[in-house]
Parts: structure tokens; sequence; C-alpha cells
């Protein structure tokens, strides 16, 4: 049976930590615990019945409760399971950040690491062109090389 653990918003991966540390302590009957990646507030605890699950969060800090209904794993495939996503992005792209720490920064593209999954791009809102390396799916485009800025 997998639950639904509401948790602490930001604090997903410790709320995890504590409940995987429990589980192996006490011996109790949970197989799997997870921090599905853009799902926040909330992760997934796979446990043989209710009583085991609410044992493994039972006090723990960061951790809210159980919601009231399971779920299966049809239901959240989708965020567990990679999925092969073909890359759009092109050298010379302008792109925003989408995660911290350079949240809501603009960048340009200069090299992508398609194997790695990863982008190089170059801040623009710095005085000194500075690289930095992130993963493809924590930037979006937000304007093409070659079209001009509709704004």
């Amino acid at each position: 049976m997998i639950f639904i653990i509401k948790v602490t918003t930001n604090k997903e991966e410790r709320a995890a930590e504590m409940v995987a540390d429990r589980i192996n302590k006490k011996e109790i009957n949970a197989f799997s615990v997870s921090k599905p990646h853009g799902l926040r507030g909330y992760i997934l605890l796979e446990a043989e019945n209710r009583d085991s699950a609410e044992e493994a969060v039972y006090n723990l800090p960061y951790v809210k409760g159980i919601i009231g209904k399971t779920i299966t794993y049809e239901e959240i495939k989708n965020m567990i399971e990679p999925t092969a996503s073909t890359v759009t992005i092109k050298i010379g792209d302008i792109v925003e950040m989408i995660a911290e720490p350079f949240k809501k920064e603009k960048a340009k593209v200069i090299r992508i690491d398609k194997q790695k999954g990863e982008v190089v791009a170059s801040l623009l809102g710095a005085v000194v062109p500075l690289p930095v390396t992130v993963k493809i799916d924590n930037i979006k485009v937000i304007r093409r090389e070659g079209e001009e800025d509709a704004s």
C-alpha cells in the first residue's frame, strides 16, 4: 500500500530521511520512502498496512500526518519513473532558471550535455560572465536564438 505523507514544505528530503531511519531502527514493515521530483509538501511511503505507516511517521519533526486514502502505483508512476524526453534547448537560447540557487535568473546556453542531462549557461545578470552547470529540468527556454524579444 502506498501512503501520501504530508510534510513541511522544503523539508521533504529531511522528513524522508527520518522516516527511513525509523523504519530501519524499529524494523517496521515498510518498503520504500520517496520524495518525487516536483511534489512539494509530500513524500510517499510504501508500507504493508496503515498501522506500519503510522508507526513509521508518528511524532517525527516536519511530518504533519498521513493523507486519508492510499494510492496505487499507476497513479504515481509518472512522478517516479524517469521519462526520456526530447531536448529542445539549443546553444544560444536564453533560459530562465527554475530551481535554486539561481531561481528566476536569466542565462544564455553555451553548452549542452545530453548524456548527463545538463546545460552550461552564462548568467546574464552577472558583471563578469559566470558559467554555471544545471540540470536540463531546472531551466526553461524563454527566448530562442535569433528571435526578437516580444516584451
